[in-house]
């Protein structure tokens, strides 16, 4: 979702080559393969096919296979996004071969180091010779860590790029009819995080909270093979059968943004959730102590509600009960982030000329 219009815009000047490479580091089909298919994103010009492993492996073998690539490639830059295994590791590769790098998303800061992605982040900025900024939170931050302000441009978000250029697609989706579901009657719950699914005191807790919620709105959970597993293996599933939840395969990127559009409630402790949600004006709960993306709170319709659960069952069943937060759209979030990027790029192109 974020790389995808930043492709399309600078295949379309003819004054880049870009070269697209996929690491491979989210490998389940339906959460990877679809995704390039519904964005319209050509092949992978290079797969790298890492799969699973631990932080560490992951890391370590995009780090080896990636370096092969530059050296054959020698690009003028590398561009990465977010936060993920791949971001720090083709940066870090990058960097040590003298090859600029430029992070789109820098500068969130969820200032809790116990998230992988926070690491992911902070390293990731601190090695980037560009970084383009989505949220003025963004920009504050990398300022505080002493950035030069030669390195920031604030250009919007990418993600909305992508909502915004496949939502009349996602509005024509027969989702609803294929999973009988009629609109504002459901909270669309999407949870991984392993602080609330690799322990079953977690899982219970969460299982407890769907039962309250359950009373007053229709759960509808595309369930991550992470979760799926953990409550398995905790025994859990029975209970989540029997509270009614509706267990669903995880969707492609059209069907998920109309299942979105369309909810009564989003539940949360995904990042980008959190920002699509308020570009839909619809009311999200994130179930975590922080979020790396204030934006969304303090202008969005997103709400931080922890993870206790007597918090969280409160905070929904007021939603649920037409207390709704309103929101507004932040700022260039308009679907021309990717537009502003590639202007910038001339620009700097120019002066490294």
């Amino acid at each position: 979702m974020k790389i995808a219009p930043i492709h399309k815009a600078l295949a379309a000047t003819k004054r880049y080559k870009p070269i697209l490479l996929h690491t491979g580091q989210h490998y389940d089909e339906k959460m990877s393969k679809i995704f390039f298919e519904e964005l319209e994103l050509p092949k992978p010009d290079i797969y790298l096919g890492v799969g699973s492993g631990s932080h560490a492996e992951q890391t370590a073998k995009i780090m080896i296979e990636f370096e092969k690539v530059l050296l054959k490639e020698v690009p003028d830059l590398v561009i990465v996004v977010g936060d993920v295994n791949s971001t720090l590791a083709c940066s870090l590769v990058a960097a040590k071969l003298l090859v600029p790098v430029a992070h789109v998303e820098a500068g969130l800061r969820s200032y809790d180091r116990t998230m992988p992605e926070e690491i992911n982040r902070l390293v990731t900025d601190s090695i980037s010779d560009l970084l383009f900024v989505s949220e003025p939170s963004g920009l504050h931050n990398l300022i505080k860590e002493g950035v030069p302000d030669e390195k920031m441009f604030f250009v919007g978000n990418v993600m909305i790029d992508s909502l915004v250029a496949h939502m009349p697609k996602a509005n024509e989706s027969p989702i609803l009819e294929q999973l009988n579901l009629k609109p504002k009657t459901y909270t669309l719950v999407t949870l991984h995080r392993p602080s609330n699914v690799d322990e079953k005191e977690s899982l219970e807790k969460i299982l407890r909270i769907f039962e309250a919620i359950s009373a007053k709105s229709k759960i509808v959970f595309p369930i991550h093979p992470r979760t799926k597993k953990m409550l398995e293996q905790f025994g859990l599933m029975e209970t989540m059968l029997r509270i009614g939840v509706q267990l669903i395969e995880p969707q492609g990127y059209i069907e998920f943004l109309k299942l979105m559009k369309e909810a009564q409630l989003v539940l949360t402790d995904s990042g980008g959730v959190q920002e699509e949600t308020t570009v839909l004006q619809v009311p999200c709960l994130t179930m975590r102590e922080n979020t790396e993306r204030p934006i969304t709170i303090e202008v969005g319709t997103n709400l931080l509600v922890g993870t206790e659960e007597k918090e969280v069952i409160e905070a929904a069943l007021k939603v649920l009960s037409g207390k709704v937060k309103k929101g507004l759209i932040p700022e260039k979030w308009d679907g021309r982030a990717a537009e502003r990027i590639v202007a910038q790029l001339d620009e700097i192109f120019k002066t490294w000329d």
